[in-house]
């Protein structure tokens, strides 16, 4: 791509993605979900102007939104908030990952696209948008009600899962197609993960020495060169970028500059995120997702059900009543970042070509429902009292 074309094509990602966004806003939904309607309405796949006919040749430019992503999330994960939860939070998120990945994983397997499809499945079916949540817990007003540390809570403990899911899944994305290289890809995968971690819990007065810049243009070049050369050694070392990115940022809040970088990080993350989910949306075509329409459906009432489950069950845990239960159901409803995530390695890795159609619509579907859901959970709980008082005919 020449230098001029790459430029319009960029210029115009952003452009469209903010437009879209920004009418969408108005409107009460999410910018994820519009990022990528941006994406594929200007895409090679669909009739009209088409900003790039190859996506893989932005390709750099959605690595580099990937990395932002998961490190911010890394930044934002605690171990110290992980365990000021308590038993009480530790069982509530793992109810939550028990009902959702299994049932994701049993989802996976019913579809019959292959064991590796259905491991994928799970994941993305699995785990919530950490950045939806906590805009929707901003956006409503809802960040000092009391089941919203519980939600946060719940959120940390699903940041967890997804390094040691992302660890657990490298063998399958790596190709691995027997019982010991497999075993030496996770080992490998789960050692970087662990020296990362024990970094970030005893090396914090190490970090900070080392990112101590008070002038913020030198502190902000130090952390991108980290986080990216993160995701490039674990890349390189059979790692997901993904998992590489994440962790690094999780070494990073542990240091005394932890704040500092989470507020200069934001308009990188904000920016680059916006092109991986426009990138995203530029490989989307019309034709694949209408092949999975019924499987999408039936994985968003799946998803709705297990999620109402979850919050009533850690609604009980907490003695909450029953409409704090339908506002965690329906605020950790959302699916996003990670789920695609799992999608393009996925794709990279080969898998079914039905995965990536099939993850865009369903992230794009509960993009919508779930924030327009909570915004009317309140109305919601009053439908279903009234339908529990009513008699049976």
């Amino acid at each position: 791509m020449q230098t001029g074309h790459a430029l319009l094509a960029v210029g115009g990602a952003f452009l469209a993605a903010g437009v879209l966004a920004r009418a969408g806003a108005r409107i009460g939904l999410p910018t994820i979900p519009l990022f990528m309607l941006a994406g594929f309405i200007f895409g090679p796949n669909t009739p009209g102007l088409s900003l790039v006919h190859d996506p893989g040749e932005l390709s750099v430019l959605a690595g580099l939104g990937l990395v932002f992503l998961l490190f911010y999330l890394g930044l934002e994960f605690s171990l110290d908030d992980l365990a000021k939860g308590g038993r009480k939070l530790a069982v509530s998120g793992l109810v939550y990952l028990a009902l959702n990945i299994g049932g994701g994983l049993a989802f996976g397997f019913l579809l019959g696209w292959g064991s590796s499809e259905a491991l994928v499945i799970a994941g993305a079916i699995g785990i919530s948008s950490s950045a939806i949540v906590t805009k929707l817990l901003v956006e409503t007003g809802r960040t000092r009600h009391p089941e919203s540390r519980l939600i946060m809570g719940i959120i940390v403990i699903e940041d967890l899962f997804l390094a040691l899911y992302l660890a657990l899944l490298q063998p399958v994305l790596s190709g691995a197609d027997s019982f010991w290289p497999a075993l030496a890809d996770f080992g490998k995968a789960l050692g970087f993960l662990l020296a990362l971690a024990a970094l970030a819990r005893w090396g914090g007065r190490l970090v900070s020495k080392l990112f101590g810049s008070a002038d913020d243009e030198l502190l902000t070049v130090c952390f991108v060169g980290v986080a990216v050369l993160g995701a490039a050694v674990a890349e390189e070392l059979g790692v997901s970028d993904a998992i590489g990115a994440f962790m690094v940022g999780m070494m990073l809040g542990g240091s005394k500059v932890a704040p500092r970088i989470h507020k200069l990080v934001l308009p990188l993350r904000d920016a680059f995120g916006a092109l991986f989910f426009f990138i995203f949306g530029l490989s989307i075509d019309p034709g694949a997702v209408g092949t999975v329409v019924v499987p999408v459906l039936i994985a968003v009432a799946l998803t709705l059900a297990l999620n109402l489950a979850a919050g009533a069950i850690a609604a009980k845990l907490h003695s909450f009543d029953g409409q704090a239960g339908l506002n965690i159901g329906l605020t950790v409803l959302t699916r996003g970042e990670f789920s695609l995530v799992l999608a393009t390695l996925a794709a990279a890795a080969g898998l079914d070509s039905r995965v990536a159609p099939f993850v865009a619509g369903y992230v794009l579907l509960l993009a919508i429902i779930g924030p327009l859901a909570v915004l009317r959970s309140e109305n919601l709980a009053r439908l279903f009292r009234a339908r529990r008082a009513s008699p049976v005919s």
